[in-house]
């Protein structure tokens, strides 16, 4: 409980800190716009907050914090404009993910220069320096350049998207944001695993195809197959209605192992990926269903108790010894090479 009145607590603190920001920002901008006509010209006030005003004398501390609120509104307008429209218009939320990203940090480094023109630093002198730094800085600092180049194939190959499912170093989850140098993947159990995107050298990706869903059901060896598959032949459309994230199918595939109690028999239907464990539940639930409705029995673990029988002699079986040993080896010739190819497959 304490830690979801604390969790409470922060939410409605930057709930009220975004709603304050918004107002400074806000009463800046009809300052900026409107100012020429509310305040007198050369006041001292106007001129400070005036950004595009290049006249000397702007007080050094109003023009910092104008510089503050301009810089970083216009990144945040800019970014929301891409998440909301862009990125609804073109559906490339990677890229529009990467563009937002970008802009961040060039706003930052943007209002870093102004604040220090500002205070009369030589930004054009320490821009030169900066570039000398970058480049030695950029030699020790590969695996943070080798991140933004991946960032930028990831999503002008369109490798994939946000939204998709993927699977990374066996983490299987939903794509949630690709960044400018990690991406963000947030599993069914809410848990999300950041990875740099460099490090993403083998992936699953489990959206870009129809995914497949197996369901398995057992029926029991005395149970007549042949009825059993024309129960299945004429139920197999009502399944495709009952389940409607099925995409293609249900397919009844056959006879898939001779299990201990019982028959197995396998479906497959293919779905979304998104879909595809809800599809296999309720496919699991429609064959238990048509199974009860047609007295369909599905076997459980049962102890059953033989009664020994005698053993037929071998010299009154049909045949000869030696015919079974030749008959055996005629079969082992013939079925040479079957191990290593399903092997290989």
């Amino acid at each position: 409980m304490k830690q979801t009145g604390k969790s409470a607590e922060k939410n409605v603190a930057g709930t009220i800190l975004k709603i304050l920001s918004l107002v400074i920002a806000f009463a800046y901008f009809v300052l900026l716009i409107a100012g020429k006509w509310i305040f007198e010209p050369g006041d001292a006030f106007y001129v400070g907050i005036n950004i595009f005003d290049r006249s000397a004398g702007a007080n050094i501390w109003l023009r910092s914090l104008s510089y503050i609120i301009f810089l970083l509104t216009l990144s945040y307008v800019i970014r929301l404009f891409l998440r909301n429209v862009v990125r609804k218009v073109t559906h490339a939320k990677g890229l529009v993910d990467l563009f937002c990203s970008f802009i961040k940090y060039v706003a930052v480094i943007v209002l870093i220069f102004a604040i220090l023109s500002v205070w009369g630093v030589d930004t054009t002198a320490l821009l030169a320096g900066v570039g000398i730094l970058s480049l030695v800085v950029g030699l020790g600092a590969q695996p943070l350049i080798e991140d933004i180049i991946a960032g930028l194939f990831i999503v002008f190959e369109h490798v994939f998207e946000v939204g998709d499912i993927i699977v990374v170093d066996g983490f299987r989850g939903t794509v949630k944001e690709i960044g400018i140098r990690t991406t963000q993947i947030e599993d069914a159990g809410g848990d999300i695993k950041v990875v740099n995107n460099s490090d993403i050298r083998t992936l699953v990706n489990m959206t870009s195809q129809l995914s497949l869903a197996i369901s398995e059901v057992d029926i029991e060896y005395g149970e007549s197959l042949e009825r059993v598959e024309l129960v299945i032949k004429d139920n197999l459309g009502k399944m495709r209605e009952a389940v409607p994230d099925i995409v293609e199918g249900p397919f009844y595939m056959g006879v898939s192992k001779l299990g201990a109690s019982g028959v197995t028999l396998r479906f497959t239907a293919k779905c979304p990926e998104t879909q595809k464990f809800q599809v296999e539940r309720d496919m699991n639930r429609q064959l238990k269903l048509l199974f009860d409705r047609n007295d369909i029995n599905i076997p459980f673990t049962q102890v059953v108790v033989h009664e020994a029988r005698p053993t037929a002699n071998l010299n009154t079986a049909s045949g000869s010894g030696e015919e079974v040993r030749s008959f055996i080896e005629e079969q082992r010739e013939l079925s040479r090479g079957i191990d290593a190819d399903e092997n290989h497959n």
